[in-house]
């Protein structure tokens, strides 16, 4: 093990301050990812609360709708499967390398289910259009899981923080078009028309996946058997970092985005019973909110090039709480435009800022012959516990008020500092290489 965890010895090396941004940012590959971005962002609104709500606006009933969300934990569990995409290529597209087969196999199945998911709508065929969520979820994760592998292997880990921030920048590009932008489209022509639009935007990532290249450093990597390929990387995991040290690392990214993660079930109905309409939400949080989110995001990525990994971390873990006693301010002010917009500022830009920081360190935990399995595993981590407590959070809220909830989720990160704490001197204090 390293000295320090995600640091190298080319950490050393890493340029700082404005130099280390510039040579960050100006990759190649930093366009290619925002395109993968894009498409990443575009799949999940449409399998989960784009067709719920599409669903509902045909009468379906609120239970059957519930459990049709279910599909989308293809996304939770993406780990389950990707050693399989580590240890073999592509059927059909191999030819193309082992990251851009998959790549462009998931993306060609993305096409073809979102335009399986226009024609037989749920008051079409329902049986076909169910199976077109799964095979589009079970798709769009596997493209999450490549894309996440790609950009780690595709450019050293002093590029990882602007690969992240323009990956970013497509995300949440995707999340106006397939929220705001479904929406719009569905309401002036039809649910067909706006998830045929998406399927024709799949064809952007697309596109480049099949010119981008194919990383160097995999043509290097063993062969493993079968069960070599499940087991190996969560071995090479343990044993490169020791299990204290390993334990700690999962701990500390399990718990990280625990305050932002709790609040994302209870937030709409929030919004709504402090007295704003849908027409409210949909321009402040989906809109506006999204332009401060990518600000965020490219902050996080400049701070990461310039003063490397440990203190964006900590500015960025401790941000993310206090944002939420923004909400408390609206909770105080019902009804008042001006502090719905001060609390999704702070919350959005909060956000951003520590979605690409964590994205930046969990990329120099994965190593590199296990890429795929090991970040699918971090970043599966790393929502897991904060969506099983937003599970429950509308009875916190029944029992507390939403003022006692938004104290609790502040709260919740103390647990994430005193890892930290422990795990300080063995933070990488350089930009990772």
């Amino acid at each position: 093990m390293s000295a320090t965890a995600g640091e190298d010895e080319g950490d050393k090396a890493a340029p700082h301050g404005w130099r280390g941004i510039l040579k960050a940012f100006s990759t190649p590959s930093a366009a290619t990812l925002f395109f993968l971005g894009f498409g990443c962002g575009l799949v999940l609104p449409l399998v989960g609360y784009i067709a719920s709500t599409r669903m509902r606006d045909v009468g379906m009933e609120l239970g059957l709708i519930g459990l049709v969300s279910y599909l989308t934990f293809f996304y939770t569990f993406k780990f389950v499967w990707t050693p399989l995409l580590d240890r073999f290529d592509s059927p059909l597209l191999g030819f193309l390398g082992h990251r851009r087969g998959w790549l462009v196999l998931s993306q060609v199945v993305l096409v073809l289910s979102l335009a399986g998911m226009a024609v037989f709508g749920p008051e079409v065929a329902f049986p076909l259009f169910l199976v077109c969520i799964g095979v589009a979820a079970l798709a769009g994760a596997t493209q999450d899981a490549m894309v996440d592998a790609y950009r780690i292997e595709i450019a050293p880990q002093s590029a990882q923080a602007a690969l992240a921030a323009t990956y970013t920048l497509g995300y949440r590009f995707a999340l106006m078009a397939a929220g705001a932008g479904v929406l719009y489209l569905a309401e002036f022509w039809t649910w067909r028309d706006a998830y045929l639009v998406m399927a024709g935007l799949m064809l952007l990532p697309l596109g480049a996946a099949l010119v981008a290249r194919e990383p160097d450093q995999l043509h290097s990597r063993p062969q493993r058997t079968l069960l070599e390929s499940f087991i190996d990387p969560f071995v090479e995991f343990f044993r490169r970092n020791g299990w204290v040290l390993a334990l700690a690392l999962l701990a500390f990214v399990g718990l990280y985005k625990l305050p932002d993660q709790m609040l994302g079930v209870i937030a709409g109905p929030f919004y709504l019973d402090t007295g704003f309409t849908k027409a409210d939400i949909a321009t402040v949080s989906k809109l506006y909110g999204i332009w401060i989110g990518i600000g965020g995001a490219f902050l996080g990525g400049f701070a990461v090039a310039a003063w490397g990994m440990r203190l964006p971390l900590l500015i960025a873990a401790i941000t993310v709480a206090l944002s939420n006693l923004l909400f408390i301010v609206m909770s105080l002010h019902p009804g008042e435009l001006w502090t719905f917009v001060l609390a999704i500022s702070g919350d959005n830009l909060a956000q951003g800022f520590a979605g690409t920081v964590l994205v930046a360190y969990m990329s120099s935990l994965s190593s590199r012959y296990f890429t795929a399995t090991q970040y699918a595993l971090l970043s599966s981590l790393a929502n897991l516990p904060g969506k099983l407590i937003g599970g429950v959070s509308g009875f916190m809220v029944e029992s507390w008020g939403y003022t006692g909830f938004f104290l609790f989720s502040t709260l919740s990160i103390v647990p994430t500092l005193l890892v930290m704490a422990w795990l300080w001197p063995r933070l990488s204090r350089s930009a990772p290489s």
